[in-house]
């Protein structure tokens, strides 16, 4: 049975957050409130969570996971970014995108894709996920909590814990979340290109509304 913690979503609770930590740390699955839509996530380095996330959105291997970071200096260690990737990347984090960068080692090789080396990473703006970083010290693989066969991801902690109270360890109620996605755009080329339109706004990007 999933255990449920009730965080503040402006004023997290230490307490809360350290033992969030701890599950983590331990190989736990959580449900979490981001910025975005309520996500799924695991310790970066822990293969067996990961294969729980991915059987609980149905999806396989190809599937990519986001690495979810602090800040622009954590992100730096996980993907190589040049000065124009650094200019766009720190006038729209923190915020609800995910960029796609090229990998550095730093990565295991089977979050990346496999034949363009790159991966996803995105610094959130949500009190409680940023308190959950900064004690993790390290970044939180993650991805939107959508269920097989849904058309929009999950937003009510209580439907969530309902839902996967026998397949999460932690479900963290941070209030109701939104039910859009992040804003996904490939930094790993010349020019911007947007994957998938979410709640992050594309023009900063000079992408334009299809």
């Amino acid at each position: 049975m999933a255990q449920f913690f009730v965080i503040h979503p402006e004023n997290p609770q230490p307490r809360l957050i350290h033992q969030t930590v701890e599950i983590i740390r331990n190989g736990g699955v959580i449900a979490y409130p981001t910025d975005a839509s309520y996500a799924l996530g695991c310790g970066l380095g822990d293969k067996e969570a990961q294969q729980r996330i991915r059987a609980i959105r149905g999806v396989d291997e190809d599937h990519p996971l986001t690495l979810v970071c602090r800040d622009l200096a954590e992100i730096s260690v996980y993907a190589k970014v040049d000065n124009r990737q650094f200019r766009l990347l720190k006038a729209n984090t923190p915020g609800c995108y995910t960029f796609i960068l090229e990998a550095t080692r730093e990565v295991p090789k089977r979050l990346q894709h496999p034949k363009r080396k790159t991966v996803g990473l995105r610094v959130p703006d949500h009190p409680i996920l940023q308190a959950l970083l900064a004690e993790l010290g390290g970044p939180l693989l993650s991805t939107t909590l959508q269920l097989p066969g849904d058309d929009q991801p999950l937003n009510d902690p209580y439907d969530i814990r309902d839902l996967l109270e026998r397949q999460v360890d932690l479900v963290v109620d941070g209030g109701y979340g939104d039910v859009d996605t992040t804003t996904v755009i490939d930094l790993s080329g010349e020019m911007p290109v947007l994957v998938r339109r979410g709640k992050g706004d594309i023009q900063p990007f000079g992408l334009e509304e299809e």
